[in-house]
């Protein structure tokens, strides 16, 4: 059985732009961020692919990431994820090529087969590509071949990009991506930040069509998590609002720039978005580090996670720091 000690854990940095803010100030917040987890031990650093977005400001993912990656040092960077539909196999193995010949042995791509957007962004996205999520199976077998070693009949290289043998993730919140993930032998991560119902379905799904294979001999398990840590229970639940309103503003379809944090809630939402905000929420980790540890503690002992990457989108960027520095106190235990 794996305690909390022997589990890795991550980031993943919706680089959130907040009200009266601007992109500039989000990515260069994020590099702080990054920074400082760096310092604090964190395994990873990743950011995802959104688009069309107010309130998300690392549409320009692989870019985004060369950014992070010339200004820290040891921390894998890395996508959580590249939404592969939205893109040509050649294009992303060349990107992420040229990442890891800049910053060899500390790149991730991770691979979703969502559009990361509206239908119709994905065709302001797209134009003339045929893609779409039906095509995920081949799509992942064409990158993963440009980023592996070049064959005597190979016509089309990634340059650069072929040999690289860039980590490949499957991410999802569904069960499709966990049994491709396991059929290919491939890691996997499980969006359980904001789709936790389907969480233990998924782990079962994957664990139990796994086959080994050239980069894993067994399965490996990444979970989202959300996170608001602070000194104390109260302080975490005042925090918490903000992410509280963003949800909310999510599931109403309006802006998602970042809310400074209120006092109550009563009067923001109805009951049935609260119930739906909390559901959404289901896997967050609120409270002091006194409460975390003992939700965190429960969380492994039921899934066996190998590893847990946490967001936390909160209003001011030094409580978001603090947050995670906090977190790394308990994982450290």
């Amino acid at each position: 059985m794996k305690r909390l000690s022997d589990i890795k854990f991550s980031t993943l940095d919706l680089v959130p732009v907040r009200e009266n803010g601007s992109a500039a100030q989000s990515l260069r917040n994020s590099l702080d961020l990054a920074q400082h987890v760096e310092k604090f031990g964190y395994n990873r650093f990743w950011v995802a692919e959104h688009h069309n977005m107010d309130g998300i400001a690392s549409s320009a993912t692989s870019v985004l990431l060369g950014y992070l990656a010339g200004g820290t040092s040891t921390i894998r960077v890395g996508s959580g994820g590249v939404m592969l539909p939205n893109h040509a196999p050649l294009v992303i193995a060349e990107q992420f090529g040229t990442l890891e010949s800049l910053y060899p042995g500390r790149i991730d791509l991770g691979l979703g087969r969502a559009p990361g957007s509206d239908q119709m962004t994905a065709r302001a996205l797209r134009r003339e590509r045929s893609g779409s999520a039906d095509d995920f199976p081949e799509d992942v077998a064409e990158l993963v071949r440009y980023l592996g070693p070049r064959t005597p009949d190979q016509r089309i290289i990634a340059m650069p990009g072929t040999g690289t043998n860039v980590p490949v993730w499957l991410l999802g919140s569904s069960l499709f991506s966990a049994q491709l993930a396991g059929e290919r032998g491939l890691p996997y991560a499980f969006a359980s930040h904001f789709a936790p119902r389907y969480m233990h379905e998924a782990i079962r799904v994957y664990r139990n069509h796994f086959k080994p294979s050239a980069v894993l001999d067994k399965p490996y398990v990444m979970l989202g998590v959300p996170l608001v840590a602070a000194d104390t229970d109260e302080q975490a639940d005042y925090l918490a609002t903000s992410v509280f309103q963003r949800i909310l503003a999510l599931m109403r379809g309006q802006s998602l720039v970042q809310r400074p944090p209120v006092k109550t809630m009563d009067g923001l939402w109805l009951p049935h978005e609260k119930e739906a905000v909390h559901d959404f929420l289901g896997l967050a980790m609120i409270g002091s580090p006194q409460k975390i540890r003992a939700k965190l503690e429960v969380l492994i002992e039921q899934t066996q996670a190998d590893e847990l990457i946490f967001t936390c989108d909160l209003y001011e960027h030094s409580d978001r720091v603090h947050s995670y520095e906090l977190l790394a106190q308990v994982m450290r235990g």
